[in-house]
């Protein structure tokens, strides 16, 4: 991991991604699977994951932006690519042209799915969004009716294919949650809605990680797995990764830049909020909230330095923190691991997510341009 110096890195597992969407494959053995690989890649960097996810066996790509998809297409991916958080005056023309299919909430979305679709002679492959209970994106269900005559409509007139009908989840990585059965009911009836009124979707599609995992009679006809791909449980409260047969991809590294003997009572970072307790060694690693470190994990973020578990020691700066290690030993160049797979007793990425109250995604996601990925894993013959 260490063969080129580097202040920090991200190293990225490619067979591990990989296996983890075989593993998701399996889970849902009768429907297609869609990587989503929004975000960059939940961090972990787009395009070498689309590939990795197409290598072994994605028949779909999934991204929130138009930018996302057409990044894609400009990389030279051909397969299906869904794209579902437009905004008016978005790039339609540029995604129906590109062979993007283009999620529809409403009927301001659909009139400029269709404007764009006559504008350059070539139907829209569209899906239509419902909203069956999450409240955020979709048609309301008193609305559906509306959208789908009127896609229909359009379908007729040859400006759109309806290829999907789907929806999302609220609640789906709490087992148990009365919403699921609810939502599900709702996504049922309003697909039936559709198909009687002559809709032929290609694919139906509600289910996200957790349901693709735990929710069998979720799966349709496609599932959507995002963060479950790069091998990190979408809720501690369903299980570990590996009880899913999952392994975290992303490995976070950094290089001590300093280590030295401080004497008791020194004052550590801004504020002084931590001081150190008699005669130590203090290590510094680093990497900041510009890169993407979150200031909360001041003073709970986990590190493995010196093959031991530490804790950031005071305040997380924008370059830098530190942290204490007491009676041990490290030197400048030796590598400090905040999250890994948890092979070599490193902390995981849910590690710092229950360090700083929040969630798994997040902590991944966030890790910013300055850190360089590093990606391992490649098929054989094709470098490494």
């Amino acid at each position: 991991m260490n063969e080129t110096p580097m202040r920090a890195r991200a190293v990225v597992d490619l067979a591990a991604l990989r296996a983890n969407v075989r593993a998701l494959r399996a889970a849902a053995p009768r429907a297609e699977l869609m990587a989503v690989v929004k975000s960059d890649g939940y961090g972990h960097g787009a395009l070498p994951c689309a590939r990795a996810a197409r290598e072994a066996g994605a028949s779909w790509l999934g991204t929130a932006t138009p930018e996302e998809a057409l990044a894609l297409r400009a990389a030279g991916d051909t397969g299906r690519v869904l794209c579902w958080l437009w905004t008016p005056g978005g790039p339609w023309r540029q995604a129906i042209e590109a062979d993007v299919d283009v999620s529809l909430s409403g009927m301001w979305a659909l009139r400029e799915a269709v404007a764009a679709a006559r504008a350059c002679g070539r139907a829209a492959r569209v899906h239509l969004k419902a909203d069956t209970g999450l409240g955020r994106n979709g048609c309301s269900p008193e609305d559906w009716a509306e959208l789908v005559a009127a896609a229909r409509a359009a379908e007729a007139e040859g400006a759109v294919r309806v290829a999907g009908l789907w929806s999302h989840f609220a609640c789906a990585d709490e087992p148990g949650h009365p919403s699921i059965a609810a939502q599900l009911e709702v996504f049922r009836a309003l697909v039936a809605q559709a198909e009687q009124a002559g809709i032929r979707p290609e694919v139906r599609h509600i289910a996200n990680s957790p349901a693709t995992l735990t929710l069998p009679e979720s799966h349709f006809d496609l599932v959507r797995t995002g963060i479950a791909m790069y091998g990190i449980s979408p809720s501690p409260e369903l299980g570990h990764p590996a009880d899913f047969g999952l392994r975290p991809a992303m490995t976070l590294a950094a290089s001590l830049a300093s280590v030295k003997r401080v004497p008791g009572g020194h004052g550590v970072s801004y504020g002084h909020c931590y001081v150190t307790p008699g005669p130590t060694t203090l290590a510094l690693v680093p990497v900041g909230y510009a890169d993407g470190i979150p200031r909360h994990a001041s003073g709970t973020g986990p590190v493995l330095v010196a093959g031991k578990w530490r804790t950031v020691a005071g305040t997380v700066a924008m370059d830098q923190f530190v942290v204490d290690l007491g009676g041990d030993s490290a030197a400048p160049g030796d590598e400090a691991v905040l999250f890994g797979p948890g092979d070599r007793g490193e902390p995981t990425a849910e590690d710092w997510a229950r360090a700083v109250g929040t969630i798994a995604y997040e902590i991944v996601t966030r890790i910013g341009t300055r850190v360089p990925r590093v990606y391992v894993g490649h098929p054989e013959g094709t470098g490494n």
